[in-house]
């Protein structure tokens, strides 16, 4: 059982969606994603499956919750940086989760 020590060994923020790119050469249906988490962190790459859901204008500027604090993750040719949050939908397509009002980026959650 995780304990709530280990939750707050996780480092989720709130970030911005700066830029989306096709990435063709993934397995699945995925976007690469630049997310803005202020001065304190920066830019950060991101890959996420979230081509079924949303277009990539649909995601510029909108405000996603990502763990900032895992290692670098190697998908396919390019390097994920943060893990971008959601849950599965009725067909278990990725539902990002995102705050309810606009808050700024690299917010922490607690």
């Amino acid at each position: 059982m995780a304990t709530f020590d280990d939750f707050q060994k996780l480092d989720i923020r709130v970030g911005k969606i700066a830029e989306v790119e096709d990435f063709p050469e993934a397995k699945k249906p995925t976007y690469k994603l630049k997310i803005d988490f202020g001065k304190e962190i920066g830019i950060k790459k991101s890959c996420a499956q979230l081509v079924k859901n949303y277009s990539k204008a649909e995601l510029k500027n909108k405000l996603v919750l990502c763990v900032v604090n895992f290692p670098p993750k190697h998908i396919g040719p390019e390097i994920s940086e943060v893990l971008t949050l959601g849950v599965p939908d009725e067909n278990h397509d990725c539902i990002l989760i995102q705050p309810e009002r606009n808050v700024p980026a690299g917010g922490k959650l607690y």
